[in-house]
């Protein structure tokens, strides 16, 4: 029967088990997929989906309630670490080391139109070697049709800077025609006054008859 199997154990004390579980979701947030065991997977998919619910209320009472479950570093603890100071380390520091920071603001607004199944895990043929386990990718279900707004004005960005350089090439490329050609547009004027004096030569004739 299964009474009191409403967790995977997974050979682990719970302290364990949550830590574990917890470096997964991370290593999930900060690279998108992970490679695990098939039971691994299955486990650590339940706390990445809630980890995206808790995005999606966004709010600083539930991003609190992300750290706490994902036991996540956060920007002012910086403690010494063997013999690396606290301000080296803050150095070094980048946002995408803030998982916390990353789930709620760049991964769950690609979830905006999903209302579930977040997560997708893909079973890996053979076993691995020493214990024969069942391997599996746990990854992202992205809406591909949803980008981010920090993606969108990047991306806006970097398509302006494009179009400035582009009107500066042209604009470059106009002066030094110009400068290699200084006398192009004189004679383009002379050709238009050759053209009307021929016009008008060729008007008067028809006026005699």
């Amino acid at each position: 029967m299964r009474h009191r199997v409403r967790t995977a154990k997974l050979g682990r004390t719970g302290e364990h088990r949550n830590a574990m579980l917890a470096n997964l979701v991370c290593s999930l947030i900060k690279n998108d997929t992970i490679k695990t065991t098939l039971a691994k997977a299955k486990a650590a998919r339940v706390v990445a989906e809630k980890m995206v619910t808790l995005g999606k209320k966004g709010t600083l009472h539930h991003r609190r309630l992300a750290v706490a479950r994902l036991r996540a570093p956060q920007r002012k603890f910086f403690p010494r670490v063997n013999g690396v100071s606290g301000s080296e380390q803050r150095k070094n520091w980048t946002d995408e080391h803030d998982v916390v920071r990353r789930l709620f603001d760049k991964i769950v607004p690609r979830f905006q139109n999903r209302q579930g199944g977040y997560t997708r895990i893909v079973k890996l043929s053979g076993a691995r070697k020493g214990d024969a386990a069942q391997l599996a990718y746990l990854t992202w279900v992205f809406d591909d049709s949803v980008v981010p707004a920090t993606e969108k004005s990047e991306a806006l960005e970097v398509k302006s800077d494009n179009n400035n350089k582009e009107s500066k090439a042209e604009n470059v490329d106009a002066s030094q025609s110009t400068e290699e050609n200084p006398n192009a547009d004189e004679a383009v004027v002379d050709a238009k006054s050759e053209s009307t004096e021929d016009v008008a030569e060729s008007a008067e004739p028809e006026k005699d008859k």
